[in-house]
């Protein structure tokens, strides 16, 4: 997901090269959504419903034979079942409220976008039933080190509540987005485990965002590795295995060759739906240069999304490519966004 910017170059492939101005630009951007975030509710504001209070026993309901303990049922996904592929395709918008440099859901009234989005997704069904998206930026890459030295700001769990609930109002699925900064990324999520043991909220990792030491988000593109991801993956299968949770869904973006490091390392348990989303930027033909370039080395067992960038994709009066030109893909993508 861009914060500070993608640039394609002549190959078809996203690269670091010419990408000072985008990413200066865009930078500026985060900078502003840093501070909308510390302004937008209160941080570790209790999840747990209100006004709930236990009632008391008269003597006629003690007097009662108990009932019989009705059957629990095991959660499901927003639309049914507990498996996310093949039975699904994910259609979604990206993005953080008030800052609309980072995506559609920035833009307008919540629930317009996502009525929206689920237009949209009608035409990516395919035979699959098509399962609306909300990827919420959770953490915020800064270009500045802030009190901790992490380079991110976390995004306080008001606005991710909203945001849950306007899911939870349209049978959708929340995504909370993971831009790591200098912090770890498996501490990110663990962050977030309050969310996560929702059936209906899974991750997403921008690791062009992760960044090591010395280095400051929109200078440069950070990296990520499989035995990461293996590790994040793995964190999230112990929750489904814990909670009984349907399929967690798990995606990472990824820009260019050089933000993935040894994936072929990469595991994707049981339970976790592993999704690797190829971003690259461009007109129609260069983008399915990067997506080859992307996802023909790419481990089997993962999933596969591609995404739309509504300004960068139609620069120079090149047209969004349709929901017929990215179901040409092969394979199909199991997962369409849009930013």
């Amino acid at each position: 997901m861009r914060t500070a910017g993608h640039d394609t170059g002549r190959d078809g492939n996203t690269g670091d090269g010419a990408g000072g101005s985008r990413r200066a630009l865009l930078a500026a951007g985060v900078t502003s959504a840093a501070a909308l975030i510390g302004g937008c509710g209160r941080s570790g504001a209790d999840d747990r419903p209100s006004g709930t209070e236990k009632a008391g026993r008269g003597p006629s309901e003690s007097s009662r034979s108990p009932s019989p303990r009705p059957t629990r049922r095991r959660p499901e996904l927003p639309r049914g079942g507990r498996r996310l592929f093949p039975e699904h395709r994910l259609v979604g918008y990206c993005g953080l409220p008030g800052a609309t440099a980072l995506g559609r859901l920035g833009t307008g009234d919540l629930d317009d976008r996502v009525a929206e989005l689920e237009r949209r997704g009608r035409a990516y069904a395919d035979g699959r039933r098509v399962l609306p998206v909300l990827e919420l930026l959770a953490t915020v890459a800064n270009p500045g080190a802030g009190p901790d030295g992490t380079y991110r700001t976390r995004t306080p769990d008001a606005t991710i509540r909203t945001f849950h609930e306007a899911a939870r109002r349209h049978k959708a699925l929340l995504l909370l987005n993971i831009q790591p900064g200098r912090a770890d990324p498996l501490g990110e999520v663990k962050a977030l485990e309050k969310w996560l043991l929702r059936p209906d909220v899974g991750i997403a990792l921008d690791p062009e965002w992760e960044m090591g030491p010395g280095q400051i988000p929109g200078d440069t593109y950070g990296h990520t590795s499989g035995p990461e991801l293996t590790r994040i993956a793995a964190h999230l299968a112990s929750l489904v295995d814990r909670h009984d949770l349907p399929d967690k869904a798990f995606v990472y973006h990824q820009v260019a060759e050089s933000v993935v490091h040894d994936e072929g390392a990469l595991d994707a348990p049981e339970g976790v739906a592993v999704i690797k989303s190829a971003d690259g930027i461009g007109s129609p033909q260069l983008k399915r240069h990067t997506w080859d370039r992307l996802v023909d080395p790419m481990p089997d067992r993962l999933h596969t999304g591609f995404k739309l960038f509504y300004d960068e994709d139609t620069e120079g009066g090149t047209d969004l490519m349709t929901p017929d030109q990215v179901l040409g893909l092969r394979p199909r993508p199991s997962y369409v966004m849009y930013e």
